[in-house]
């Protein structure tokens, strides 16, 4: 029976990010996933790292201090896959009055030590061209600075640099059975094809929505109720402007939605907060979600926004901590960290709540929690750190996306642009040795090559074309469902005679 130091359940950005910190630190990780990594609730975001400006409104300023703070420690670490992105807050008469707007936005160009992003200002709407797309009685607006992530792949960088350190990480693998053996956990595991007992010193329950379902089944506690489940859901339509700005707009009731550039040719609006019962992987978009965006939208721009320019939706749910709150929108986006387990007893660490952005430092304070039962290791180093392919300056991607193409002259700028977006420096590790294009292999359509998915295949843990053409990029806008099917034949192929894991 294999034996670790660690048995981290759930291949979310938690996950993912407590296994990294926890193998750099020298400990024996095991990371289990039941599904593909960022399967949930870290593929269902708005896709944001962020402060919260409006968990202001809320005094949850310990959790928008540290959020602040982490946006330009996740900007330097992955610099191909977060970017700076500029947020035009519209001033709407008879909402939040302007005076409030700016007041909220000196604290959060203070609050958190901002060095790289730039400062708030006021912008004039009409000679300024983000009021063209917008209706005639807006005039005023408010920009000001957060950064955009590409949230699933950042759970898999995590992943890769976990395993690169030492950690194993297996998905479609349930853990389906905790019990407590002296000072030690035994894990039963199930994959797809097989069953294995596991020690572990400590378990991390770091499983998202299924953090409440993993203490009453497989660590038997038939009164956990500790999570909140909150609805997000969010549109994607043909692209509605042409800058490279977001839009953040008030609503009448008192939330906010975002209007975000999306891959190019697209905008992505959202999100709802609605509380949600059910199996969380079950959840999607309702009718009234819809037309709550639509019409949201649709008090700003111009142009009418219809159900027929909607080309994708997405949804999930937020596992927040369940503290009392009145409304889905006031819970928490705190998270709570909760050890169990007596004296001379396996400890287990449930985790509860937490949001993308604030991922490194949750995962530091588990840490905390770990090395408290199991001795200190090493010291933090992850806020120095960069993940894979991110070996370069914020300001550095144009010149890298330079250097490929200087070293692959047949890659076209818009291909290689892509590949850098995804992969950053590791796109070598894609083009390899490659001449000319059709060294890469087959083209499934819109660049993704034969190439890309091996690699995504043999270092990323896909194995579906729904891994690969939505979690490791967003192809599936795309792609065809011919070019899908063929994708997943290919893919079958290939790991029919791949190794069973990715290699470092």
């Amino acid at each position: 029976m294999t034996s670790f130091d660690i048995l981290v359940v759930g291949g979310g950005i938690n996950g993912c990010g407590i296994a990294r910190d926890a193998a750099g630190r020298g400990f024996k990780v095991l990371l289990a996933e039941k599904a593909d990594l960022a399967s949930g609730t870290s593929s269902w975001s708005t896709k944001l790292i962020h402060g919260g400006l409006r968990y202001l409104e809320h005094r949850e300023f310990r959790l928008v201090r540290e959020s602040l703070a982490e946006r330009e420690v996740l900007l330097r670490m992955a610099p191909h896959v977060i970017w700076p992105l500029r947020f035009v807050l519209p001033h709407h008469r008879g909402l939040r009055p302007a005076w409030l707007l700016r007041l909220g936005l000196f604290l959060y160009d203070h609050l958190g030590g901002r060095k790289i992003l730039p400062p708030t200002r006021t912008l004039d709407l009409r000679s300024d061209e983000a009021g063209r797309p917008l209706k005639e009685g807006f005039s005023k607006a408010f920009e000001y600075s957060d950064c955009w992530v590409m949230d699933s792949r950042l759970v898999a960088l995590n992943a890769r640099d976990a395993a690169d350190r030492g950690a194993e990480v297996r998905t479609r693998t349930a853990v389906a059975s905790l019990c407590r053996d002296g000072g030690d956990w035994v894990a039963t595991l199930k994959g797809e094809d097989s069953t294995e007992e596991v020690r572990a010193r400590m378990v991390v329950n770091a499983s998202g929505p299924w953090v409440d379902e993993v203490i009453r089944g497989p660590l038997g506690r038939n009164d956990a109720r500790n999570v909140r489940l909150v609805q997000g859901s969010h549109i994607v339509v043909h692209k509605l402007f042409e800058h490279d700005r977001c839009y953040i707009f008030q609503n009448a009731d008192g939330r906010i939605i975002f209007a975000i550039p999306y891959e190019d040719d697209f905008t992505l609006i959202g999100t709802t907060d609605r509380d949600y019962e059910g199996d969380p992987g079950a959840v999607k978009v309702t009718d009234h979600e819809i037309e709550y965006l639509l019409s949201a939208a649709g008090e700003y721009f111009e142009r009418p926004i219809r159900r027929d320019d909607i080309v994708w939706t997405y949804s999930g749910v937020r596992p927040l901590f369940d503290d009392g709150a009145s409304s889905a929108q006031e819970a928490t986006r705190d998270y709570v960290l909760k050890m169990e387990g007596g004296s001379g007893e396996a400890k287990v660490v449930n985790i509860f709540g937490g949001k993308i952005t604030t991922y490194r430092r949750l995962a530091e304070s588990v840490l905390e929690k770990v090395e408290e039962a199991l001795g200190k290791r090493g010291p933090r180093w992850t806020a120095a750190s960069s993940l894979p392919g991110g070996d370069f300056p914020p300001e550095g991607f144009d010149e890298l996306v330079r250097a490929i193409r200087s070293e692959y002259p047949f890659m076209p700028a818009p291909a290689a642009r892509r590949l850098v977006r995804l992969y950053g420096s590791r796109a070598r590790a894609i083009l390899g040795s490659a001449l000319i294009e059709q060294d890469l292999g087959r083209d499934f359509g819109h660049g993704l090559t034969e190439a890309e998915v091996r690699y995504l295949a043999d270092h990323e843990w896909a194995r579906s074309a729904d891994d690969v053409l939505w979690r490791r990029t967003k192809m599936g806008l795309r792609i065809t469902a011919n070019a899908a099917a063929d994708l997943d034949d290919f893919l079958v192929a290939h790991l029919a005679t791949a190794p069973v894991r990715p290699r470092p």
